[in-house]
């Protein structure tokens, strides 16, 4: 999946939350539920978007970070909508899925990120110590 895709792919999870949120009902744990889905959700798009904007390796994986803990909220408040029964499990459990999907897209994503800029570091000193010899 290439970068505009991902920002694509995101966008469309957040459009799909807000819609779904309209189905939430109109009481106090569902309006905190509510408000809660709405922030992280669309807080994954938006991140990732700023995440293809930033100059360096560390700043793409600090923000690839705050992407997943973002998607992995989302799935919580998703599994208390699901289990609260507050809203029809047929339009849900897509958007569950697909949340878990983007966790671990971004999960996966930070990993390789953080393994090659550990191993980038490894390199350079490497190859400070054959200097230095």
């Amino acid at each position: 999946m290439n970068k505009e895709e991902l920002k694509n792919r995101t966008k469309t999870f957040a459009l799909s939350i807000i819609k779904l949120i309209d189905k939430v009902p109109n009481t106090v744990s569902g309006n905190v539920i509510a408000k809660q889905i709405v922030r992280s959700a669309t807080s994954v798009g938006a991140n990732y978007r700023a995440a293809c904007r930033v100059k360096s390796n560390k700043d793409f994986l600090y923000k690839i970070l705050i992407i997943e803990e973002e998607a992995d909220e989302t799935c919580y408040w998703l599994e208390l909508l699901k289990e609260s029964l507050m809203v029809n499990q047929e339009l849900l459990n897509p958007l569950l899925k697909e949340s878990n999907e983007l966790t671990a897209i971004f999960t996966a994503t930070g990993k390789t990120l953080h393994s090659n800029i550990n191993s980038k570091k490894s390199e350079i000193i490497n190859h400070k110590s054959e200097i230095i010899k």
